[in-house]
């Protein structure tokens, strides 16, 4: 649901000069944690832009109420919807509404929702809609990781941070830096009990223990969310990463984190999450 009274006090402030300014730019990244208080935030710009009312933007003039109820035709939103990535075919309709010209307004807004999640083909086909394009728009990119943002993106766009600093909790922080969204990471819930059976699942991995084949199958179907199934996976990645440090450890872990580069290919490729943990399991029995 959007709300344009949940937004970045400070971002708006800043984003509502440069309209009087006429200085907006062509294109933003939006970074924050809470990527629903930015998103409200870029519905609250292109609400300022096209409101009627006296008290710019009141979210309650026709204008609003159609951006804010996702009808209006000059304000379009693209996002993972629920998926583990976003591809090419979610990107494909903005560059092609790129040579339309604002059907109601004189300047169309394109979001983009939980932009880490871009695979690299669509990331690619944003560029010429980031360059200075020709239709008058502006691009949102919404985000709670820029690092996750490729370089060449982030170059052609005015970054905004939201977070102003402040510093979620530590396993939040961890899952925020692996694009976990708010969202997902509430949807997740306690993790004690899984952490544990990750981790047992790592150990038998790691000694070539033919229990790791059952273990797999228990996460696989214990597993039904997508979050809770990029989760394992994560969890694995960071037990690896953490093996790193030690020396005894060091060619046996970065040996897994080669064989977990493997599943997330498997993964984009749409295998399943229980044959991709039997892949594992098989690999180091």
């Amino acid at each position: 649901m959007i709300d344009i009274t949940n937004v970045g006090v400070k971002q708006t402030q800043f984003l509502k000069r440069a309209y009087e300014q006429k200085k907006l730019a062509h294109s933003y990244l939006f970074v924050d944690s809470d990527e629903t208080r930015a998103l409200n935030t870029a519905y609250w710009l292109a609400c300022l832009f096209n409101c009627t009312g006296e008290n710019k933007p009141d979210g309650t003039c026709r204008n609003c109420k159609q951006i804010l109820s996702g009808n209006h035709p000059d304000v379009l939103l693209v996002g993972p919807e629920g998926k583990q990535t976003l591809g090419i075919d979610q990107v494909r309709p903005l560059k092609e509404e790129l040579a339309k010209s604002p059907v109601e307004s004189s300047r169309r807004f394109f979001f983009i929702n939980e932009a880490q999640k871009l695979t690299l083909s669509a990331a690619n086909g944003l560029l010429n809609l980031l360059e200075e394009p020709v239709a008058p728009v502006v691009t949102i990119l919404i985000t709670n990781n820029s690092d996750q943002i490729l370089p060449t993106i982030r170059s052609r766009t005015q970054i905004i941070n939201f977070d102003n600093g402040e510093k979620p909790g530590s396993k939040t922080a961890i899952l925020l830096e692996n694009g976990f969204s708010k969202s997902e990471i509430e949807e997740l819930g306690n993790l004690e009990k899984r952490d544990q059976e990750i981790k047992y699942f790592y150990q038998e991995l790691l000694e070539h223990n033919s229990l790791a084949l059952v273990s797999a199958h228990k996460l696989s179907e214990n597993a039904k969310l997508v979050s809770e199934q990029r989760y394992i996976l994560v969890k694995l990645k960071l037990l690896a990463e953490h093996d790193l440090t030690n020396v005894q450890k060091m060619y046996v872990a970065s040996q897994m984190l080669k064989s977990l580069i493997e599943v997330d290919k498997m993964r984009l490729s749409n295998v399943n999450l229980r044959n991709s943990l039997d892949y594992l399991a098989l690999k180091w029995k």
